[in-house]
């Protein structure tokens, strides 16, 4: 799996005595990049669609929607 990783240019591996292994992205970036390609794969590219999806099946409860809301008024007032 690492050396797969490597050939992905995700870890970067040095051969010393033994092998060392370094990450080359950070946990951010990972879950930036399998959050996106859920949503490509599942919804067509949209993350709207994504929300209606957890909203329909009642994964999100009335703190989690509350606490969605408040992160949307704080995007509409940085752009």
């Amino acid at each position: 799996m690492l050396r797969r990783l490597c050939e992905k240019s995700v870890v970067l591996s040095t051969k010393r005595d033994v092998f060392y292994y370094k990450p080359l992205v950070s946990e951010a970036e990972y879950n930036e990049f399998h959050t996106q390609n859920l949503i490509d794969r599942l919804f067509a590219g949209s993350a709207k669609k994504l929300v209606a999806s957890l909203l329909g099946s009642k994964k999100l409860d009335k703190s989690d929607i509350e606490e969605l809301r408040n992160m949307f008024k704080v995007g509409d007032r940085d752009e």
